[in-house]
């Protein structure tokens, strides 16, 4: 066996050493490996069970007790020999195997941990217990997060939904040859087809209306806060806050279980948006859209998102008649199953295949797709088309 094949052969065995934990004897351990492998045990030792105080009393001395300053030094080493996205994954299964949601209420815990969109939607869930002293830790988390997404969003939104409401005004009276559509200017032409000159004769100019200070589309937001919706209300926040932060759209934001709130009031900070949520509970999206109607006054310019798994605790019937109700009143209805990147999301099938005979297709829609979505209803293009393309890509 030369050297590289040696070295090669003695790494492999370090991460199969790594991967199969402390019963397997295929390497040794030494230094940082050690220490990585006490991590590895604290969470995915199979002897670990959880006590009553929700946390793993393993039999092997590298479990996590029941102390929060001793899961945040866990955190922390975690954080020092992983990266970040595997740092995310075991603080996932943390949560899961070792019951530790009590102990995110304790301030050194929130401290050590990775922020991110699950982890914000761990803490939204437990805002109505959380202590006031571990309050305002779990703010500044969530604020963190927030920053992260708005700076990964608002300007692709901006640019996005601006092009798009100066696209969507139209006039047959151009005023500089820049604002003419030359494409809808030769459709609506051919019939003056000169095939003798191979040229049409635009008689009737279709361009670009001149930008409008003022409100030109109405955005409503309907928000599932059912539990199994987190990532995609933290996601929904953030965009909500981007879009009321546009002169030319009037933004509201309804958030609903089987109660509906109105949040459109604090869409200025999104944070206050998401602590204004209670993630749980019921669903009623009959109510929830019964409640946006009441918003839309101006249905031929106005955009209407709901964001839910589509699993209706309400009346069923009553739903489906009143998105029929605003799509013939002329209401651009858009309904996503997710608005996250955690892919195929689970959802009421029935409902779906309800709404998609309506003419409203429903489908999942990850953050970096929002911006064109809505770009695309904003100019009133036929959604079916829209989703038919970007699932194809």
């Amino acid at each position: 066996m030369n050297a590289t094949t040696e070295v090669g052969h003695t790494e492999r065995a370090r991460r199969w050493r790594l991967v199969l934990g402390g019963d397997a004897d295929c390497a040794t351990l030494s230094g940082s490996d050690q220490a990585m492998d006490s991590t590895l045990a604290a969470l995915y030792n199979r002897g670990s069970r959880t006590t009553g105080s929700g946390v793993g009393d393993g039999e092997r001395g590298a479990d996590l007790s029941g102390s929060a300053p001793r899961v945040a030094r866990w955190l922390g080493d975690i954080r020092e020999y992983f990266p970040t996205s595997v740092v995310r994954v075991m603080q996932t299964d943390a949560m899961e195997r070792l019951g530790l949601g009590q102990l995110l209420l304790e301030p050194e815990m929130m401290e050590a941990v990775e922020p991110d969109v699950h982890l914000v939607g761990t803490l939204l869930s437990l805002n109505r217990v959380m202590p006031a002293e571990a309050r305002e830790t779990a703010r500044e988390i969530v604020r963190k997060v927030v920053e992260d997404l708005e700076k990964r969003v608002a300007q692709k939104t901006r640019s996005e939904i601006g092009g798009a409401i100066d696209r969507s005004t139209r006039t047959h009276r151009p005023r500089r040859v820049s604002d003419i559509d030359w494409n809808a200017t030769i459709r609506r032409n051919l019939a003056h087809y000169l095939p003798e000159h191979r040229t049409v004769i635009p008689q009737t100019l279709i361009g670009h209306g001149r930008r409008s200070r003022g409100v030109q589309k109405d955005v409503v937001l309907a928000i599932d806060q059912s539990g199994s919706m987190a990532s995609s209300v933290v996601y929904a926040s953030v965009f909500g806050a981007v879009l009321a932060s546009m002169r030319t759209l009037k933004t509201s934001l309804v958030v609903f279980d089987t109660a509906v709130v109105d949040l459109t009031d604090q869409l200025t900070d999104p944070v206050e948006v998401l602590f204004g949520t209670q993630l749980g509970g019921g669903t009623n999206i009959n109510k929830a859209i019964a409640y946006s109607q009441g918003l839309i006054d101006r249905p031929q310019d106005s955009i209407f998102v709901l964001i839910s798994d589509l699993y209706e605790g309400g009346v069923r019937a009553e739903m489906l008649k009143r998105v029929s109700a605003m799509k013939s009143a002329g209401v651009q209805v858009v309904v996503l199953l997710a608005l996250s990147d955690e892919g195929a999301p689970f959802y009421d099938r029935r409902n779906a295949a309800a709404l998609a005979e309506l003419g409203v297709p429903a489908f999942a829609c990850t953050p970096d797709m929002f911006p064109e979505l809505m770009a695309a209803a904003i100019q009133g293009r036929p959604l079916d088309a829209w989703v038919d393309k970007h699932l194809d890509e």
